[in-house]
């Protein structure tokens, strides 16, 4: 049967890379799907990788990045640390984005996948390792196995992999668990094993507190709560919120459904209405038992006449719009009614999103959809099938009719493609057809549907930059970019303090709160390194802090606006010529993104330290 097996596995590979013609029924399906991946992004099986791990320093800089995970992790590595040993094999434990953060298990196996780069430090993703169970998982959001000369890449022939994606409590991949073995040997339970160890770290991840949520354990077997294999659904008001594999199941639901679906659409019955423990009928009929960890709190009747709500709502933004913006956005909304795309270049926080939605209101018709996508904020795993939707049975866990996908969502309106310097490789390539086309194909086949939209794109980097670095399509980047808008940093603005106090003035219209000017002195001063998503969520703790009515000074102001040069000075005169080392590192960091103009992103580079710890050390 092994030779079978084998000489499948050989024609295969003489199919699909020496004819170029997919050998169907001789691979499992998800494993050419990934070989179309990785030959379209240009890679061959036969070349020599040379993959170095990061430095060290960077390394336990993104350790440190996923400490809680690798905390909560290392009871499953160490249970599973024996059987490797046994069978030669490694455990491993990746970062969401397939970065190797720990192996353990046997020498003589860990020197041997050394050798073809699997140790920490290392990415294995799709993108530069070809069809692996790390990257291949993660693409796939589910466990997988990938054997042998099953690996895109000749020298990966030797290993035998077996991973499991991590899911946190909100849908997300949190990292991936892999095992992995010579190629020669059998390793009959590996992705069992796995399983079991992922359950166990999902189920330990609900241990946190969810304030103010109901937490319920389901299932339709009774005998089942209070083990690994029970479903979990958490419940923010009448929204769910998070929910684990096993309770997403019991309701034949989708990670994409947390944060989408209501309590009632999901239960015959009122959230309000159940005891911590009883038996449950979902919208279907079919009964579960429930205990709740958190019972529902009692419903309390309000006062007829609530105080005033005293904060900054997004409204209040709107004295951005000073003539220069006013300017640009209406040569924008030329450039959009002409059939052109729009390219926002701007820091975090500048207001890029802000831009987009009132260049939609003054450009689209009443009632035209505004459609905002995070590609940053995506899974890789899942950010092709939000964009393009998927036809029924697309693959593992897709909904039964299918889904129409966010391009389509935007049809006669405007789509905001916001961090699209994040966006994977592979998927750029997707995108620049539609634009070209202007017509959409879901995943799984099923025919192409012409969509119509306007787009708007967004990114905190400079895009010809990531062009140039290889890293983005220089096509792409051409369809994108017909008209760039600039957003100035916060720091940039010449008139600074007659901006802050235009938003000042705006934020507390109908309220009864005054400013000194020494306060307003340093809040003009500073320098806002998170721009004005920074200063607005300034200004609306400092009117809660005031109650609707008072006085504001500078007492009430966050320390790191105290912690400012002219703050100390005028604090105390007498330590003039003393740096500390907090003040060191802060000037050096500032002189670097200054040097970079505003760039956090090759500002970090250029410190040698990465974006979290740039701004950690800010705020």
């Amino acid at each position: 049967m092994a030779d079978i097996a084998s000489n499948r596995l050989l024609t295969a590979r003489r199919q699909f890379f020496d004819d170029g013609t997919a050998p169907k029924g001789l691979v499992p399906e998800l494993i050419l799907r990934s070989w179309q991946r990785c030959a379209g992004l240009g890679l061959s099986e036969s070349a020599k990788l040379d993959l170095e791990p990061m430095t060290a320093q960077a390394l336990h800089e993104a350790c440190q990045k996923y400490e809680d995970l690798r905390r909560v992790c290392i009871p499953e590595l160490k249970a599973l640390y024996a059987d490797a040993h046994a069978t030669g094999s490694i455990v491993i434990l990746t970062a969401p984005d397939g970065l190797i953060l720990e192996t353990l298990g046997s020498a003589d196996f860990l020197d041997k996948a050394s050798r073809v780069a699997l140790r920490p430090g290392v990415p294995w993703s799709e993108n530069t390792t070809g069809t692996n169970a790390i990257g291949t998982a993660m693409i796939e959001g589910r466990a997988i196995e990938v054997r042998g000369s099953e690996h895109f890449f000749q020298p990966h022939r030797v290993l035998s992999c077996s991973a499991v994606p991590i899911i946190d409590p909100f849908g997300k991949i949190a990292g991936i668990m892999d095992l992995s073995g010579a190629a020669s040997v059998h390793h009959m339970h590996a992705l069992g094993m796995v399983r079991m160890a992922v359950d166990q770290i999902e189920h330990r991840l609900f241990d946190r507190e969810f304030p103010g949520c109901v937490v319920m354990r389901v299932h339709r077997d009774a005998s089942l709560l209070g083990s690994v294999r029970e479903g979990i659904l958490v419940f923010d008001g009448e929204r769910l919120t998070a929910a684990n594999i096993y309770g997403l199941s019991q309701l034949g639901l989708l990670r994409g459904d947390i944060g989408r679906r209501s309590f009632e659409e999901l239960f015959d019955a009122k959230l309000n209405d159940i005891n911590s423990s009883r038996l449950l009928h979902d919208a279907k009929g079919n009964a579960l038992t429930i205990r709740c960890d958190t019972p529902p709190a009692p419903r309390i009747l309000m006062p007829a006449k609530l105080p005033p709500r005293t904060h900054v709502t997004p409204g209040n933004l709107e004295p951005i719009f000073d003539r220069i913006i006013e300017n640009e956005l209406e040569r924008a909304k030329r450039v959009l009614t002409a059939g052109m795309p729009v390219l926002l270049q701007g820091e975090t926080g500048t207001g890029k999103e802000v831009f987009a939605r009132e260049l939609h209101r003054r450009y689209a018709k009443s009632g035209a959809p505004f459609v905002a996508v995070n590609c940053a904020g995506l899974p890789e795993s899942l950010i092709e099938s939000e964009l393009f939707g998927y036809e029924e049975g697309a693959f593992t866990g897709a909904r039964r009719q299918g889904a129409r996908g966010l391009l389509r969502a935007a049809d006669g309106g405007v789509l905001f493609l916001d961090e699209i310097g994040d966006m994977p490789l592979a998927l750029q390539a997707r995108l620049l057809r539609v634009l070209q086309e202007r017509e959409v194909t879901p995943l799984g086949g099923g025919r192409a549907v012409k969509v119509d939209f306007a787009l708007i794109s967004a990114t905190h980097c400079n895009l010809s930059e990531t062009v140039a670095r290889g890293e983005f399509r220089s096509d792409l980047f051409f369809r994108l970019a017909h008209y760039i808008v600039a957003l100035p940093a916060l720091r940039a603005h010449a008139s600074r303090r007659e901006l802050i106090g235009r938003i000042w003035k705006s934020a507390t219209a109908g309220l009864s709160i005054t400013m000194d000017e020494e306060t307003l002195e340093i809040l003009c001063a500073y320098d806002w390194p998170g721009n004005l998503r920074q200063l607005t969520s300034t200004l609306r703790t400092l009117i809660a802090l005031a109650g609707g009515s008072g006085r504001i000074e500078r007492a009430d102001l966050p320390e790191a606006l105290l912690k400012q040069p002219h703050a100390a000075a005028s604090a105390s005169k007498g330590h003039e010529g003393m740096a500390t080392l907090a003040g060191i590192t802060e000037q050096a960091i500032r002189t670097a993104i200054e040097s970079t103009n505003g760039n956090m992103a090759a500002a970090a580079r250029k410190l040698g330290v990465s974006r979290s710890t740039l701004y950690r050390n800010l705020s």
